[in-house]
């Protein structure tokens, strides 16, 4: 970067100036250069010995679940059409049911077969929101005791719920949390390992399923 100079012009000296430059140079002389002292800092107070602590605090060693191994059934990672489970088995083509310690491969988007084929059926309502009929939590009215979270996760982005579906899982005595499937899957994760996974269950939809699936 290029540096800024100022630049001083010098006017131009009178002759009148100039016969008084030896007279101007002698009074010069006659004043002596004086060294300023500057005034010390007070010391600083004894603070005692040097503290060995660190100051940075390190949250990895505060996390108490961090030697706690996840659930086998955690989920490990999220594809188009499925999921991979912490002990290695993959589900494809579905959705998944985590409920109780235990896997379940899930198709709420299969309806009724009529002539050897399996009729597909809509995630959302006319009204933009996702919707299952109640026969898709039939799981949840067979054990006991039922969890007391549910996290619903809706695909690639997160949906509204249907009134409807909120108020069933409610009166199942279940708490419903919604997510996007990615975030929904971390969150059962953390929770299964902190409170275990009989309190906490997970209904995921696979990231790939859109709309009209």
């Amino acid at each position: 970067m290029a540096l800024i100079h100022r630049i001083l012009h010098v006017p131009y000296l009178r002759s009148s100036v100039l016969g008084r430059l030896p007279a101007l140079a002698s009074q010069t002389s006659q004043f002596h250069a004086h060294q300023i002292r500057l005034s010390h800092s007070p010391r600083p107070r004894g603070r005692g010995p040097p503290s060995m602590e660190t100051t940075q605090t390190d949250f990895g060693a505060m996390d108490i679940y961090s030697d706690v191994p996840p659930p086998a059934m955690a989920v490990d990672s999220c594809t188009n059409n499925g999921f991979v489970l912490e002990n290695g088995i993959r589900v494809a083509d579905a959705g998944i049911l985590l409920v109780g310690g235990e896997a379940f491969a899930w198709h709420p988007h299969t309806g009724n077969e009529k002539g050897g084929t399996v009729e597909s059926r809509s995630l959302v309502n006319d009204k933009g929101q996702f919707h299952l009929e109640n026969r898709s939590w039939g799981v949840f009215e067979l054990i006991w005791p039922r969890p007391d979270l549910l996290i619903l996760g809706t695909g690639h982005s997160l949906a509204p719920v249907s009134t409807a579906l909120r108020q069933h899982i409610n009166g199942l005595g279940i708490k419903l949390d919604v997510q996007d499937t990615r975030n929904a899957a971390a969150q059962f994760n953390m929770l299964a390992t902190e409170r275990g996974p009989q309190e906490v269950a997970a209904a995921l939809v696979p990231i790939g399923w859109g709309k009209g699936r």
